[in-house]
């Protein structure tokens, strides 16, 4: 990728894989569906069941070959979040709740200006954490072992 199409990667993602979507242009017009997937590097979204196209694979060792129908990607400004009270296409906007924290609301025309709750897809992580220490693992009695005394002046270089 160049710097020019590097220039114009979106900064502030207003979807998120998950989300309820309407598209907005394009062979699939009007139709809602959940994003499937988020290619960022390319400023696309793969809605799922939406924008199929055929495509020709060939036979390789382990596969079969053929024609099969595949869900293309959407360019993300082709679609618009839906707003969960209306179901009208919306923007999305940043709002700071009473106690602090950061949620998403519906802006623009036909918005309810209602708070859009974060998909759940994403609270479930792909590869889950290691739960036993490995190799390449620093074991806990030696991160918690006091090196340097503020006091004392113990622990600093010699200069």
């Amino acid at each position: 990728m160049g710097w020019k199409a590097a220039e114009k990667l979106i900064r502030h993602w207003k979807v998120l894989r998950g989300d309820n979507v309407m598209i907005i242009r394009g062979k699939d017009k009007g139709e809602t569906g959940i994003i499937k997937r988020v290619i960022r590097s390319q400023n696309r979204v793969i809605v799922e069941g939406k924008n199929l196209v055929k495509k020709h694979i060939k036979q390789g060792q382990g596969h079969e070959g053929g024609i099969f129908t595949v869900e293309a990607p959407l360019h993300a400004s082709n679609v618009q979040v839906v707003d969960p009270v209306t179901g009208k296409p919306v923007k999305v906007g940043v709002k700071y709740l009473e106690d602090g924290t950061k949620v998403r609301v519906s802006r623009g025309l036909g918005a309810s200006g209602s708070i859009i709750p974060r998909p759940e897809i994403l609270k479930i992580r792909t590869t889950p954490r290691p739960t036993v220490a490995g190799l390449k693992d620093t074991p806990m009695d030696v991160v918690l072992e006091k090196t340097y005394d503020a006091k004392t002046g113990k622990g600093m270089p010699e200069l």
